[in-house]
């Protein structure tokens, strides 16, 4: 038999402390992750793994980037590449259009920042 991989998830957060707190918490649900710091990176990292035939379970994208390429402009890019991607939006603010219409924004689902554990596993254990 060979070995199980455990499914990864893409993160995407410009700060340190938050992207490695997502990290741990994905760990702690038995999920690999890799961390990027800007949108752009989250693209060409989401496209070497589907080309490299070893797709992302799920993308999680901060919605805003101070100067740089936030979840907003990513996650359509990301759907261009795999349309069936299941995309999550990461904001503290949760009256946002791109939040409250997740969906109609290309977007499977929200976790919410401060993050809390419990609401984060019900989210994505569908994944697993």
């Amino acid at each position: 038999m060979g070995t199980i991989e455990k499914k990864t998830i893409l993160v995407m957060d410009d700060e340190d402390m938050i992207g490695e707190i997502i990290c741990q918490m994905l760990e702690h649900f038995g999920f690999g992750s890799v961390r990027v710091t800007d949108g752009l990176d989250a693209i060409r990292e989401f496209k070497k793994h589907s080309d490299d035939g070893v797709p992302f379970a799920a993308v999680i994208l901060d919605l805003n980037i101070p100067n740089g390429v936030g979840g907003r402009e990513a996650v359509g890019e990301i759907l261009k590449i795999d349309s069936d991607a299941q995309v999550f939006v990461s904001s503290g603010s949760s009256n946002d259009p791109m939040v409250v219409n997740f969906k109609e924004n290309g977007f499977s689902g929200v976790i919410a920042k401060p993050f809390d554990l419990a609401s984060m596993q019900r989210t994505l254990s569908p994944l697993l």
